[in-house]
């Protein structure tokens, strides 16, 4: 069964507070929300594979580590995991980034993927998926089942709030699949909603409604 990981460093939780109240204008949110996505990072990095190599100081030969293994791969669900992008990026320039797509179906509350361009060496990364919110799971678990069917082999999936129904289905459709969150709140209301949550991401971070 694939770890859940809920954040709890000071910093973390005291931005996610800022991040849920509904005072917080466009531009604070969208800062907010690549703050922690870079402090999210730490924690999702922490078990990169490292090698020794031996490089030059100003003062003499050292022994020292650099990150080995797998490249990476950043993929966020569209629309509102476009703003987790950046701040991770910070911490790993390197990492290659793919999008999916996908618009939860109001009446039937299932995912449809309408947007999918991954790079073509996928396969080959280690792929951290990004979505601010894990409500109920049903289109992280999608764009997960995306992936693999493209043969990547290691996903984990970062938010930054997540209900227990949605860990409870990204559970039983990838059990193998690591779960970051910032916060686990409540529950679902009855519209999917994440409560106490933050409203709707994609629409906080862009200025829409």
């Amino acid at each position: 069964m694939g770890k859940l990981v809920e954040i709890k460093h000071p910093l973390v939780k005291h931005k996610i507070s800022l991040l849920r109240d509904k005072k917080t204008n466009t531009r604070d949110f969208r800062d907010l929300v690549k703050e922690l996505s870079m402090l999210m990072a730490y924690e999702v990095t922490k078990d990169l594979p490292l090698k020794e190599v031996e490089i030059e100081t100003p003062v003499a030969m050292a022994k020292t580590q650099v990150i080995s293994g797998k490249s990476l791969a950043l993929v966020p669900i569209l629309r509102a995991g476009l703003g987790m992008v950046d701040g991770m990026l910070s911490l790993m320039p390197s990492a290659k980034v793919g999008h999916i797509g996908v618009y939860r179906d109001p009446e039937t509350l299932k995912p449809v993927k309408y947007y999918y361009k991954m790079p073509d060496d996928i396969a080959e990364r280690d792929v951290i998926v990004v979505d601010p919110m894990l409500a109920t799971g049903g289109s992280a678990s999608a764009c997960i089942t995306l992936l693999k069917e493209q043969n990547v082999q290691n996903v984990k999936f970062v938010c930054l709030i997540a209900a227990p129904e949605g860990i409870a289905e990204l559970n039983r459709c990838h059990p193998d699949v690591d779960i970051f969150a910032g916060a686990v709140d409540e529950k679902l209301n009855d519209h999917a909603y994440i409560v106490p949550g933050l409203g709707d991401a994609g629409d906080r971070l862009f200025g829409t409604k």
